[in-house]
């Protein structure tokens, strides 16, 4: 009897194959949402001005560098007016973006990944440690974020010094960025741990137990698999809400007054009073921005999950 070779699986080439086709079916499902399409083009546009804002609007004008006149209205020269010292609000603005999406993205990826850990941790081990952890969980979750932020702000700073400098980033701008990290992931830790709590009880997670995988292997390679989809989605609203929480810190005076973000710009607009002066053109272009991108954020964020839930294609 003779014995036909089997050929053998090509497994690393199958599972690219799955990974594309599956890359492709997300493509074509995001492109089907209008809303998730104009929010991503909004944003594509501001990190292009956040990457590069020197291809736009030249360097950042300062004090010595200004090329107009206090609080000039919109002109051809200065297109959306200059604010009280003449630098062009429109340098402004663009330069802001990219202090504003560094801080929103690095106090995302705190929240995220604190958020995401105590929640596979919490729901996974349950017991004990769930109750500790959802107890610190629920402590700042009923915590007011800027009373909390307002607090620690002053103290972070206190610790690390004013001169402190991370990656080319003063201390003022570190502080908000661990503010917002540390006082915005209980909420994404909650949505996490429902969902690791439904995941555990699934037959993978069950056989992975019996064949002797550990805890962190079983959280690791199947729990974090089955809930990146949410952290996905969930990360597109975080950082709508740590680029309103930066706003709304800098705007009290908690900013960097050497690193424009938008939020820094209203509080020096308010500062010098360009409200009583009618100096409308130093107020709008940061309003507006932060309102586009916390729209286009949300607009995204609501795509993904629709596009991500695996039961949004029985609707």
């Amino acid at each position: 009897m003779s014995v036909v070779p089997v050929a053998p699986v090509d497994v690393r080439g199958a599972r690219w194959r799955l990974r594309l086709r599956n890359a492709r079916q997300f493509a074509r499902r995001y492109a089907s949402r209008r809303d998730g399409v104009v929010g991503a083009a909004i944003l594509v546009f501001f990190a292009l001005l956040a990457l590069a804002p020197q291809l736009f609007v030249g360097a950042l004008q300062t004090v010595t560098t200004a090329t107009g006149g206090p609080l000039e209205p919109p002109s051809g020269a200065h297109l959306l007016g200059t604010d009280e010292i003449g630098r062009d609000i429109l340098n402004l603005t663009v330069h802001g973006a990219r202090v504003s999406m560094v801080i929103g993205l690095m106090a995302t990826l705190i929240t995220i990944l604190l958020g995401a850990v105590i929640g596979i941790v919490s729901g996974f081990l349950g017991g004990r440690s769930d109750q500790v952890l959802m107890r610190l969980t629920d402590f700042f979750l009923v915590l007011p974020t800027f009373v909390l932020a307002i607090v620690l702000a002053p103290i972070i700073l206190d610790i690390v010094g004013t001169d402190a400098e991370l990656f080319g980033i003063r201390a003022t701008l570190l502080v908000i960025i661990v503010v917002i990290g540390l006082t915005s992931w209980a909420s994404t830790a909650r949505i996490i741990r429902s969902q690791t709590l439904s995941v555990k009880e699934r037959m993978f997670v069950d056989r992975a137990r019996v064949i002797g995988g550990s805890r962190a292997h079983i959280m690791r390679r199947h729990i974090l698999p089955n809930v990146v989809n949410l952290i996905v989605a969930n990360t597109v609203l975080t950082f709508a809400g740590a680029i309103f929480t930066e706003t709304t810190l800098s705007f009290i005076g908690l900013g960097d007054p050497f690193a424009p973000s938008w939020g820094q710009l209203l509080n020096a607009a308010q500062q010098s009073g360009a409200p009583g002066l009618g100096a409308w053109w130093y107020i709008v272009p940061p309003a507006v921005c932060v309102v586009v991108v916390i729209l286009a954020f949300t607009l995204v964020g609501n795509a993904l999950d629709d596009v991500l839930n695996p039961k949004s294609a029985t609707r």
